[in-house]
């Protein structure tokens, strides 16, 4: 089989090492790709928003099915695209990406099926968005409604934040169209989930639950960022934690998908919270989460290849999907400086292949004597263990053996939940 991965980071990376485990994958082919992908699919520079461009492309290269894999191409039509080609693919259509490409539309979606998520008002205008910040509970959330690379949800501690951030949005653009409408929420108290789903449009088979690091620095301080590591299991994430999400989240947001008009297939990605009221949603991507993506899919014992056509052809149900009872972590070497200020063009020496690691690159120039960093964020180191304990160690321990000067990472990540378990 010919396959196209569209996408070029970590996500994708792991993603294809993935696939290319099910014997009847000839070729891999990523759109764009990167210079560490390159080792593992043949990658040519075509945009992931190039719709045209890759339809044509999966034409002329006789694609038999397709994984897109990054929120863009979903939210523009890249499936449906695909799809009027005959082309399968892994990945919602258009109409039900909006899940995660307007804010709005998965708000209000909550809301009529009684799904659980923080309170909240939606405002197209910016003045009566600083009025409502005038009285509105404090701290609170602004988001911006669309796609904004994961930059467009403000944490507001204080009411002055909260109305640089509206004012950030929608009179000085910072996100486009993105920040034409926002979301102005209730700010909920709790440890975090992610948790991945596999989906055909009626069953739901969750993945294992994860823990995202999203600050740049240790602590949990400095500015956020794409994700700077991440751990599975999360020890939050409870057998009475998992069976309140099906009952109340999962399978209600699949139900009502279907009664939109938009049954999603693919992965559902669901960001939770868990509060003293029990679990609530923060957001919905309709991809697999990067950097999550690093930790699960090495935990998956099944054929990725396998589920994600079951997704496709509507056999969820009938197909098994098995997942190892190990640890994983997975620890981010990113630029120096990053999301703000950083520098590119550092060489980069990986250390020799070890069994349970894996280095998934994110952003990454092939020149021709060898790696060179192109990006914030550079590499994901991901180790898997028998305990949480000895995956973050071996995960710190392969990474220490990069050679990469302007490399930085938490030292941190996987702390918190190793405390958990400790009690």
């Amino acid at each position: 089989m010919n396959i196209l991965v569209i996408g070029g980071g970590g996500r994708e990376h792991a993603i294809i090492k993935a696939l290319k485990k099910n014997k009847d994958v000839e070729q891999v082919y990523c759109l764009p790709g990167n210079g560490g992908i390159q080792g593992d699919a043949e990658c040519y520079p075509v945009g992931a928003k190039n719709i045209p461009l890759i339809v044509h492309f999966a034409e002329t290269h006789k694609i038999d099915y397709a994984v897109v894999a990054q929120d863009d191409p979903l939210a523009l039509g890249c499936v449906d695209a695909l799809n009027a080609l005959s082309i399968p693919c892994f990945g919602p259509d258009k109409k039900a990406a909006r899940i995660e490409a307007s804010k709005v539309f998965a708000k209000e979606l909550m809301k009529k099926y009684g799904i659980p998520t923080a309170k909240y008002e939606v405002f197209t205008e910016a003045r009566k968005a600083l009025d409502y910040v005038e009285s509105c509970p404090i701290p609170t959330v602004v988001k911006a409604d669309g796609l904004a690379l994961g930059k467009g949800v403000t944490v507001c501690m204080t009411r002055e934040e909260a109305k640089k951030a509206v004012v950030s949005c929608m009179e000085d653009k910072a996100f486009g169209e993105a920040g034409r409408s926002i979301v102005i929420e209730e700010y909920l108290e709790g440890p975090e989930v992610s948790v991945l789903s596999f989906t055909d449009g009626e069953t739901v088979v969750p993945m294992v639950s994860s823990m995202d690091h999203k600050r740049a620095h240790d602590g949990d301080e400095g500015p956020n960022t794409g994700g700077m590591g991440t751990i599975a299991p999360n020890p939050y994430y409870t057998p009475q934690v998992a069976a309140e999400c099906m009952e109340k989240i999962f399978m209600p947001t699949i139900r009502a998908m279907a009664a939109e008009g938009c049954p999603f297939k693919g992965c559902l990605y669901f960001g939770l919270m868990i509060t003293k009221d029990g679990p609530k949603v923060i957001e919905y991507n309709c991809r697999f989460g990067d950097p999550e993506t690093q930790v699960v899919l090495p935990l998956l014992k099944s054929d990725l290849l396998t589920v994600m056509r079951a997704t496709t052809e509507g056999k969820l149900a009938e197909t098994p999907v098995e997942f190892s009872q190990k640890s994983a972590a997975c620890v981010i070497i990113a630029s120096k400086g990053y999301p703000v200020r950083y520098e590119s063009g550092f060489k980069i020496e990986l250390p020799a292949p070890e069994e349970g690691k894996e280095i998934y690159v994110a952003g990454a120039e092939r020149r021709p004597d060898g790696l060179y960093s192109k990006g914030g964020r550079v590499l994901g180191v991901t180790a898997v263990e028998d305990s949480l304990e000895k995956a973050v160690a071996a995960a710190y321990a392969y990474a220490g053996k990069v050679s990469f000067s302007n490399g930085y990472m938490r030292s941190d990540i996987g702390k918190k939940a190793l405390e958990v378990l400790e009690g």
